[in-house]
């Protein structure tokens, strides 16, 4: 094994972790869609039942969360792969390119085509880290994509791929 000595770039190492990719949507006050890919998400609890996403601060989907108290958590599916790489990008146009609707009393749109599985968060915390926010949600409710079920997206290595079968 070679050491890293001196300012450590941590890219490479969480390149080795493959992950799950969801994307946390949010409303603006003005009622604007804001959303980005995480891929950095955990559980935290079971009861009450609390996840954890990093937003990076300075973002618009992270001052929504703040703002709103609350985001909805996308996990994509295998097919997402554009989803996800239109959604880490900074094109502005975002929600104008996917199909995604605001069920009653959610706390983010839902990427319906897109995600396998999606949850409604309430903001219940957050901590300043670095150049990222962790913040924290108590899952009000979640819902499953209907049949057929699909794989999960999943990242590491710096590319996309899909659950083995």
């Amino acid at each position: 094994m070679t050491a890293v000595a001196g300012p450590v770039d941590i890219r490479p190492l969480m390149a080795e972790f493959p992950t799950g990719v969801a994307v946390v949507t949010a409303f603006a006050p003005t009622g604007a869609p804001r959303g980005m890919t995480c891929t950095s998400l955990c559980s935290v609890a079971l009861t009450p039942p609390i996840v954890a996403v990093c937003l990076r601060t300075g973002s618009a989907t992270l001052a929504a969360v703040l703002q709103g108290e609350r985001f909805a958590l996308n996990l994509l599916r295998a097919e997402a792969r554009p989803t996800a790489e239109l959604f880490g990008s900074a094109a502005p146009d975002r929600f104008g390119r996917v199909a995604w609707t605001a069920p009653d009393d959610c706390c983010g749109p839902h990427l319906t085509q897109d995600a396998h599985v999606i949850a409604d968060c309430e903001l219940t915390g957050g901590s300043d880290v670095g150049d990222h926010v962790i913040a924290l949600g108590q899952v009000r409710r979640f819902r499953r994509a209907e049949e057929p079920v699909s794989a999960p997206l999943l990242y590491g290595r710096r590319r996309y791929a899909t659950w083995p079968e």
